[in-house]
């Protein structure tokens, strides 16, 4: 079975621990007293037998069937429909795990269907067992207990995501250290943490509007208003990390941009150099090239040139290739290739 925990509780105190869903039913109505249900990932017949019961609202139980549902609150007569994103942080990940609890709180009954490990709902009935004149108040004070018990849950959440920004923020400047990847990875996380937490404000606004019109006790009102301002502290704490990520990201860039034009510029020197390095090697080439050209004209051995034949054409032929080679070297060296 997918009951987890499942109570009769008349003014405040538990009476009976039925076994089954039949049974609570029965009690309910003989004991005239509240009923809690808690459901883990119940069957789809479970769920329907619940609603059938308590006439819930079939749109809210193909949501509570369905899963995957946003954060909200919905009022469906007299009946509450509420949807919670807890979330807990793996250390050994190092990441953020998100579950989903739905919350049904009608006049004398509440029934929570659970699709994650958290919150302990375990630990929210074994509060309120232990401080009956809270449990009293009704239904509605079993919700305050959940809300706060889940925006409690957030705290070890809020703490694991700021010891990764700090980790950021002082791997950003060492060196040869790339950051990009899991400022995106932590920064996803810190939407998604977001997404959860930030309709809980209107949602807490909500029920303390509707509190005159549907009686709900001044005292659990208070209560409530406790709540709603550590949902306001964690909102501005979930905002300040999205801010810090959004600098280191910035931060991180401007160093990649840095680092890249650094490299550029060694580049660039190198390049340089090199460039001077093959002028001097061509100039070199073209200087030995010139006399080359002379000696291999008077190499051939042919009786038809001309100055075979002549005194001169020897120191002539010596003189082409020392002055050729010279005025290339007076060229390349004006040029300051040598």
């Amino acid at each position: 079975m997918a009951i987890v925990d499942n109570g009769i509780y008349v003014d405040g105190v538990r009476t009976d621990t039925p076994h089954t869903l039949s049974e609570t039913f029965e009690l309910m109505h003989e004991r005239e007293g509240m009923g809690w249900i808690g459901l883990y990932r119940p069957s789809e017949e479970e769920v329907r037998q619940v609603a059938a019961e308590f006439g819930l609202h079939e749109l809210a139980v193909e949501d509570a069937l369905t899963g995957h549902q946003r954060s909200k609150l919905e009022r469906y007569g007299e009946t509450l429909f509420i949807v919670l994103r807890p979330a807990r942080y793996l250390d050994v990940a190092e990441e953020v795990e998100f579950g989903e609890l739905h919350v049904f709180v009608g006049p004398n009954f509440v029934v929570t269907i659970r699709h994650a490990e958290t919150p302990s709902l375990s630990r929210v009935r074994g509060r309120m067992e232990h401080d009956p004149e809270l449990l009293a108040r009704g239904p509605e004070a079993v919700l305050y207990a959940i809300l706060d018990e889940l925006v409690d849950e957030y705290s070890p959440v809020l703490a694991g995501l700021e010891n990764d920004i700090d980790e950021i923020e002082a791997q950003l400047f060492l060196e040869e250290s790339d950051v990009t990847q899991r400022i995106y990875e932590l920064s996803s996380e810190v939407i998604d943490f977001q997404k959860a937490t930030q309709p809980l404000q209107p949602m807490l606004e909500n029920l303390l509007r509707g509190s005159a019109k549907y009686a709900v006790d001044l005292e659990l009102q208070r209560y409530l208003r406790d709540v709603l301002d550590h949902i306001l502290t964690l909102s501005e704490r979930v905002s300040t990390f999205r801010a810090n990520l959004d600098n280191a990201l910035t931060v991180e860039a401007t160093i990649v941009a840095r680092r890249q034009n650094e490299e550029m510029r060694r580049m660039t020197e190198e390049s340089i150099r090199q460039g001077e390095e093959v002028k001097k090697i061509s100039s070199w080439a073209a200087i030995f090239f010139a006399p080359t050209i002379v000696a291999g004209i008077y190499g051939m051995n042919f009786h038809v040139i001309p100055e075979l034949a002549w005194p001169f054409g020897y120191p002539m032929a010596i003189g082409l290739m020392v002055g050729g080679a010279f005025v290339l070297y007076l060229v390349f060296k004006k040029r300051g290739w040598l």
